[in-house]
C-alpha cells in the first residue's frame, strides 16, 4: 500500500518507463510523438506560469528543443502522453526573449514553495538528473567523455564500456529527544549560514559501511556531544539540491547535555512540544522555523502531534 507522500519534491505523478526508455526505438517513438511536452529548467529554476495559482508551464517537446536546449531528459509517461525536460544554457534570462510571455524561471527553493506537490517532484526529478549530468560527463574509470542514453538515466563509455547511472546520496537528518525531565524536549541546531535566528534539525551524510541508524547515532554525537539510545523512521523526502534523499527520523537521546561543535552547529536550542509549536506556528521570540517544504518542518510537526520514539504515537 502506498502511503501519501509527506513531503516537498515526494509523489512524482509519473509513470518513469524504466523498463521501456532503455530501448532506443521506443524512445525515438516517444519523441516523435506530437502529444510530448516538455518542462523547461534554466540554470535550475523551473519556468512557471500563473500569477494567482503558479503551476509548471509545459511546452511541446518541439517547441522545447527550439530554445537550443544544452540537456534533454525523458521523465515518462503522464496519462500515456510522453513528457520530458529541457535545459536551457546561457547567462540571459531566456523569460526576457525566446520565452518571453510564457511563464518566469524561478530558482528551485521558491518553486518549491509556489507548486503544487506534483508539479515540484517532478521539477526537482529534472534539476536532480540535469545537476548529475553535469558533473559526470566524463567516464570515473578511464576519463573519457560518456555518452547519454536511455533518456538521459544513463551514461555509457565508449571507450571501456562502463555504465554511469545517476547518483542518490542518503542523509540522515533527525530530532533528537529528551525524555529524562519534567516533559519531553527536542533539540534543534543552527548553522551560522543560515538565516538569523534560524533553527532546524541535525542532519549528516552516511558514510560507507554505516546503516542509518549508526549514521544518525554518530552525527548527533559529532555536532551536539549526544548518546543516542533509540531511533525511529519517519519519512524521506528526495532533495534536489544538487541530489539527495534525507531520511527523516526521531531519536532518543541519554541526557540533555548537548553541546554545539562550532564547525557544523553554532548553537542549539531545547524546546518543548509547545515552544515547537510555537516554532513552527511563527510566534517564539527567538526561533524560526525551517521553511515549510524542508522534511525538517515535516519532523517538527510530527513531534509536536505526538510521534513518538518508542513507536506509538501520543497525543502532545
Amino acid at each position: 500500500m502506498l502511503l501519501p507522500p509527506l513531503n516537498t519534491f515526494a509523489g512524482n505523478p509519473l509513470d518513469r518507463a524504466g523498463d521501456r526508455r532503455n530501448d532506443p526505438a521506443w524512445l525515438a517513438q516517444q519523441e516523435a510523438n506530437p502529444d510530448a511536452l516538455a518542462l523547461v529548467l534554466w540554470n535550475g529554476a523551473p519556468l512557471i506560469e500563473g500569477e494567482q495559482t503558479p503551476r509548471l508551464a509545459w511546452l511541446s517537446l518541439a517547441h522545447a528543443r527550439d530554445l537550443s536546449p544544452r540537456r534533454e531528459v525523458f521523465l515518462g509517461l503522464w496519462n500515456q502522453a510522453p513528457a520530458f525536460a529541457v535545459e536551457l544554457g546561457g547567462s540571459i534570462d531566456p523569460a526576457s526573449g525566446p520565452v518571453r510571455g510564457l511563464g518566469q524561471f524561478q530558482d528551485m527553493r521558491t518553486a518549491a514553495a509556489l507548486l503544487p506537490g506534483a508539479d515540484a517532484a517532478m521539477a526537482g526529478t529534472a534539476k536532480s538528473l540535469f545537476d548529475w549530468a553535469g558533473r559526470h560527463g566524463f567516464c570515473a574509470a578511464c576519463g573519457q567523455a560518456s555518452d547519454s542514453i536511455c533518456g538521459g538515466w544513463k551514461r555509457l563509455c565508449p571507450a571501456c564500456g562502463t555504465e554511469h547511472f545517476p547518483r542518490v546520496d542518503p542523509v540522515v537528518i533527525m530530532l533528537p529527544v529528551y525524555r529524562g525531565g519534567v516533559e519531553p524536549v527536542c533539540l534543534l541546531g543552527r548553522q551560522a549560514i543560515w538565516p538569523h535566528g534560524r533553527m532546524s534539525a541535525l542532519a549528516g551524510f552516511l558514510e560507507p559501511g554505516e546503516t542509518i541508524e549508526e549514521a544518525c547515532a554518530r552525527e548527533i554525537a559529532e555536532e551536539a556531544g549526544l548518546t543516542v539510545s533509540a531511533v525511529r523512521y519517519h519519512s524521506s523526502q528526495p532533495w534536489p539540491f544538487p541530489s539527495q534523499l534525507m531520511i527523516g527520523l526521531i531519536a532518543d537521546v541519554t541526557d540533555n547535555d548537548a553541546t554545539p561543535d562550532q564547525t557544523e552547529l553554532e548553537a542549539v536550542a531545547w524546546v518543548t512540544r509547545k515552544e515547537a509549536a510555537d516554532v513552527l506556528a511563527g510566534t517564539h521570540p527567538a526561533i524560526k522555523s525551517p521553511p515549510p517544504f524542508a522534511i525538517a518542518h515535516t519532523l517538527l510537526r510530527a513531534w509536536v502531534d505526538g510521534f513518538d520514539v518508542s513507536g506509538s504515537d501520543q497525543p502532545a
